[in-house]
């Protein structure tokens, strides 16, 4: 692998991470607007724990091969406290 591959895969992890981020937070806002018991409400529910789940692992991976939370843009979440 060149440079140019490194770089590549650098972009699309921090790029990745921000999405994820950014589309886990907009489905809190969604889920905070739900009637408590109704199907939307469960429905929400169960997509951010999900996203939870896949920010969790995808920080725990990055700790695991040394890749700095920073460069993935997953520093500045903690998904047991923003996503639950």
């Amino acid at each position: 692998m060149n440079e140019r591959d490194d770089a590549k895969y650098k972009n699309y992890l921090g790029d990745l991470g921000f999405l994820i981020k950014e589309r886990a937070l907009e489905a809190k806002k969604i889920s905070e607007k739900e009637v408590p018991g109704s199907d939307g409400f469960y429905f929400e529910s169960g997509r951010l724990l999900g996203f939870n789940e896949v920010i969790s692992i995808m920080q725990q991976q990055a700790q695991g091969f040394q890749i700095p939370l920073e460069e993935l843009d997953l520093h500045d979440i903690e998904p047991d406290r923003d996503l639950a």
